[in-house]
C-alpha cells in the first residue's frame, strides 16, 4: 500500500496575528517579522524536502510557502482558508469579552457560529474537501512528497476531527511557521476520511 506524506505548515506572523486579532477572511499580507521568522527557519533546513506545495488563497500562506519552498510548484486551494469569523472578524478577545454572542461561540459545537460568520460544522466539512482535493491531486499525479501552507484553524480543525491518534485541538496548536506531518493512505481515507498523524515537523 502506497503512503502520501503531506507536511501541514502555518503560515508566518501578519500585524493582526502581533496584535492578537481573529484574522480569518481578512487577506493580510505578511508583516516584516514574519517574512524574517520564515525566512530563518528555511534556512536552518527545518522543512522537508517536497515535490509539490499547496496552499490556502490567502496572502499570508502564498507568501510562506514562496519563501520556504521557492523552487516548487504552487497550487491554491480555496478550501483550504481560515474560519471566517464574521462580526468578530478584527477583533481582539478583550474587545469582544462582553459580549454573550462571543461567550457562547466559545462554547464550541458544530452549529457554533460567529455572528454572521462560519459555523463549525460547515467549517469542518470544507478542511476535510479540501483535503480530499490535496489527496486525490498528489494521487493523480503521482506525488507522495508534498506540503500544505494554511492556517492554525484548519491544522487544529483537521487533526482534531479525522486524524489518528485522537487528540483534541489544542493539542494540534502551532506556533507561526511550525507544523505536523500527516500519512495519508488509500484504505483509511476510504474506510472513514481518516489519516496518520505522524508528529510535529520539528
Amino acid at each position: 500500500m502506497k503512503n502520501y506524506r503531506l507536511s501541514l505548515i502555518r503560515h508566518g506572523y501578519t500585524q493582526g496575528n502581533i496584535e492578537g486579532k481573529y484574522i480569518g477572511r481578512t487577506d493580510l499580507p505578511l508583516c516584516d517579522e514574519g517574512e524574517g521568522a520564515i525566512a530563518s527557519l528555511s534556512a536552518s533546513e527545518l522543512y522537508p524536502r517536497v515535490q509539490k506545495v499547496y496552499t490556502s488563497p490567502l496572502k499570508r500562506c502564498t507568501q510562506t510557502a514562496e519563501i520556504i519552498y521557492p523552487n516548487n510548484l504552487i497550487k491554491r486551494i480555496d478550501k483550504m482558508r481560515e474560519c471566517d469569523f464574521g462580526d468578530f472578524e478584527g477583533k481582539t478577545p478583550d474587545e469582544l469579552a462582553h459580549l454573550p454572542e462571543y461567550e457562547e461561540w466559545l462554547k464550541g459545537g458544530y452549529a457554533s457560529s460567529p455572528p454572521n460568520g462560519e459555523n463549525y460544522g460547515d467549517f469542518t466539512l470544507r478542511c476535510l474537501e479540501g483535503l480530499d482535493e490535496i489527496f486525490h491531486d498528489m494521487m493523480n499525479n503521482e506525488v507522495t512528497d508534498a506540503a500544505v501552507v494554511t492556517h492554525s484553524g484548519v491544522i487544529m480543525n483537521l487533526l482534531s476531527s479525522h486524524g489518528l491518534p485522537k487528540g483534541r485541538p489544542v493539542d494540534f496548536a502551532t506556533k507561526q511557521g511550525e507544523g505536523f506531518q500527516i500519512i495519508l493512505t488509500t484504505f483509511l481515507w476510504q474506510k472513514g476520511n481518516t489519516f496518520e498523524i505522524a508528529g510535529k515537523l520539528f
